[in-house]
């Protein structure tokens, strides 16, 4: 027999075993291990969603003007070229009417007129894009300009000192589509009034509430 170490106790169990209580079986070695969990799968990568491209808008179909300058809504492009073209489409159809009598008799008029009509309005409708596209505004520090022409360009500076009174009209057409003619009267320039047409009726009305302002601080420095 192997004598037992001082300080050691046989009755007592091996650290490494289990105490089992009477009538219950010894827990499997494995029973105490939780079991490994799976690797949690590897996120798939984030895919960057492309933004969707924007609806086209109207008023933006032109690339913006640039130094604060405005151009008109596109709405007022049917204006704008409306006149020009019942204009032109009248004149063509007229000379297209006597080329056809002269050249093909009585029966060459009526299709040479309407040739020239739908010719002289589509130039009209031509120059009256461009004369819309061409057409510019803004208000600053110096006073309401306009910018026209498309060939020759024209900018008219009104300083704000110089503003007398403020006309708005809405004309029947201009009505429907939400539209205002903007008339500043002016003093001692060399133009007695600057007018702008098709102007969007909103900013129309902030551009007379601004302009009236000023001539309302002028009027309290003057008593």
């Amino acid at each position: 027999m192997t004598p037992t170490p001082p300080g050691s106790d046989s009755t007592l169990p091996s650290p490494a075993e289990p105490i089992a209580q009477a009538g219950e079986p010894l827990p499997s070695a494995t029973a105490d291990v939780a079991p490994e969990s799976d690797p949690a799968p590897a996120a798939a990568p984030m895919q960057r969603e492309s933004p969707a491209p924007a609806a086209p808008s109207d008023d933006h179909a032109l690339p913006p003007p640039q130094d604060g300058w405005q151009r008109l809504p596109a709405r007022a492009i049917p204006l704008c070229t409306i006149d020009i073209s019942l204009s032109l489409a009248v004149v063509f159809a007229i000379a297209a009417l006597i080329v056809g009598v002269l050249n093909f008799g009585r029966h060459g008029a009526l299709p040479s007129g309407l040739a020239g009509a739908l010719f002289g309005a589509g130039i009209g409708m031509w120059i009256g894009f461009r004369r819309y596209r061409n057409t510019l505004w803004k208000l600053d520090a110096h006073g309401f300009a306009v910018r026209r022409g498309v060939a020759w360009q024209r900018e008219t500076i009104v300083p704000l000192t110089r503003v007398q009174h403020l006309d708005l009209k809405h004309g029947p057409l201009q009505r429907m589509r939400r539209l205002a003619t903007l008339v500043v009267h002016t003093a001692g320039t060399r133009h007695s009034s600057v007018a702008i047409d098709h102007l969007d009726a909103d900013d129309a009305q902030r551009l007379r509430e601004r302009l009236g302002r000023q001539l309302d601080l002028e009027d309290d420095e003057a008593r």
